[in-house]
């Protein structure tokens, strides 16, 4: 049998789910039990309109925090917003066990404020997307935070 292959830019939930079942069972198979995969979000909303203006995504699993995603307005930056968003999922990782946390980040954007947090890089794609770098940065959570003071955004 040769297998259908299709190639797709509005893949549905569906194949995701496909594709993931079986990947979540091999992996369990070799890590000898199930994976402790959990969401973790942090949203910065505006107190009159309750509208979310920014925030933190992220998820805890093999006993690291991923953070997918953050963004602070560029009118609370430098605030410690952002210092509070990273201290705040830390803090909730290492409830759920984790020991260490890893992301990634251009160029363009802040990997200074990582570095601050105690962050360091493992690896980089140049010319990602071109003319820039992406970074891929982690830090153990046995490695001192900087206090909010010295990690201003």
């Amino acid at each position: 049998m040769t297998p259908a292959i299709t190639i797709t830019d509005t893949p549905d939930a569906a194949i995701r789910s496909a594709i993931l079942r079986p990947l979540i069972r091999f992996n369990e198979s070799r890590l000898g039990g199930p994976e402790d995969h959990r969401l973790l979000a942090i949203a910065v909303s505006n107190p009159l309109t309750g509208e979310i203006i920014g925030g933190l995504w992220s998820e805890t699993l093999s006993g690291q925090l991923h953070v997918d995603l953050l963004f602070v307005p560029e009118t609370l930056r430098r605030t410690g917003i952002g210092s509070r968003l990273m201290r705040d999922a830390e803090a909730e990782a290492i409830r759920r066990g984790c020991t260490g946390a890893w992301l990634d980040t251009y160029s363009f954007q802040a990997r200074g404020f990582y570095e601050r947090l105690g962050y360091s890089v493992f690896g980089v794609i140049e010319d990602h997307p071109p003319g820039h770098s992406r970074f891929f940065m982690k830090r153990n959570f046995g490695a001192k935070i900087a206090s909010p003071a010295s990690a201003a955004e």
